[in-house]
């Protein structure tokens, strides 16, 4: 799920000159110390989807050297599970006191199209910081963006909300942070990227754990559902209850960083505690975002109550993430 690499993406053509990208630089001394921009809980109601990316030619490598990146990437991306989320309003918020160097609004949350062309990071907001310091907003919800430029802002000020403007495919604000013009990596502040896990600086005032891969949600559905009803928040049934004999029993799940060789485990139980289905799903490819569904088809009623979903992601044995659900069969 590209964001593009076209520089108006973070540059936000705001009048901003000189931004180069970060390649085992020095960070300046008194760099600000950043608090979380978005107004969720990471690794439950949001998650990181992509980081910048270290590596010099066409490849693509995060901060520890894994695969949460793209060619080019100049930013971290915090993503939202579905779009339903996004509606019911997500604030973003000023990672560090600043003044309002810029802003946009008016970019439809329609994700990418040709016609906007040049408005790749949609509806956003640069904040410049002391010492030469940026940090930058960008796929904001349009009519939701509450500052205007001159303002003054502290950490946690709320700028906006998280949208689906500019280009983007899933939505996420992507933050874009600069020192004099060079983008920084804020986990990786010095761009002296170790994969042992040593020797990192970072810009968080607070750690924000990595997390390779996972589970964004998970729920049941009466047949196999579509990936965009997965991403819109509507594959499930919105009161959690089907009837008696439904056409199927499927329980889905919805994740981010697959690898080749990954396993997804779904398994659905008996309002009783038996076993109603079980499987194991091996990934193939290396995906941003992906889901699966899996079930059995019922030809006769079923016991009612309870029924209990469980999806688990492995990698090379090691539970990256589990994600469970509920649904009631009426009597």
């Amino acid at each position: 799920m590209r964001l593009g690499t076209h520089p108006r993406h973070w540059a936000l053509a705001l009048g901003l000159a000189g931004l180069g990208l970060l390649c085992g630089h020095s960070a300046a001394a008194n760099p600000p110390r950043l608090g979380l921009p978005v107004s969720c809980s990471l690794g439950d109601t949001c998650f990181i989807q992509q980081f910048v990316d270290h590596a010099a030619g066409p490849d693509a490598r995060d901060y520890t050297c894994g695969a949460l990146s793209y060619d080019g990437h100049k930013g971290t991306d915090f993503g939202l599970p579905n779009m339903r989320q996004m509606a019911a309003g997500v604030d973003v918020l000023a990672a560090a006191p600043g003044r309002v160097a810029g802003t946009r609004d008016g970019v439809p949350d329609t994700g990418w199209a040709p016609a906007l062309a040049g408005r790749e990071c949609g509806n956003g907001v640069v904040i410049r910081h002391a010492d030469g310091w940026e940090t930058q907003y960008c796929h904001m919800k349009q009519g939701s963006i509450a500052v205007q430029s001159g303002q003054t802002v502290q950490a946690g000020t709320v700028l906006g909300q998280v949208g689906f403007s500019g280009r983007t495919e899933f939505p996420h604000l992507h933050l874009s942070v600069r020192h004099n013009g060079q983008v920084i990596d804020p986990f990786d502040a010095d761009g002296q990227i170790s994969c042992t896990g040593e020797g990192r600086t970072s810009l968080w005032a607070v750690p924000l754990p990595y997390q390779p891969g996972g589970l964004l949600a998970a729920g049941f559905a009466d047949h196999v559902p579509g990936f965009d009803a997965v991403k819109a928040g509507t594959a499930s049934p919105t009161e959690n209850r089907l009837p008696r004999q439904p056409k199927a029993l499927v329980f889905w799940a919805h994740g981010f960083g697959a690898k080749p060789g990954d396993q997804l485990d779904i398994a659905i139980t008996a309002p009783d505690g038996s076993s109603f289905f079980e499987t194991r799903v091996t990934l193939e490819k290396t995906q941003a975002q992906y889901f699966r569904a899996a079930g059995r088809r019922v030809s006769a009623p079923l016991m009612p109550g309870r029924y209990m979903g469980r999806a688990t992601l492995l990698r090379a044995g090691k539970t990256l993430g589990q994600s469970q659900g509920q649904i009631t069969i009426d009597n």
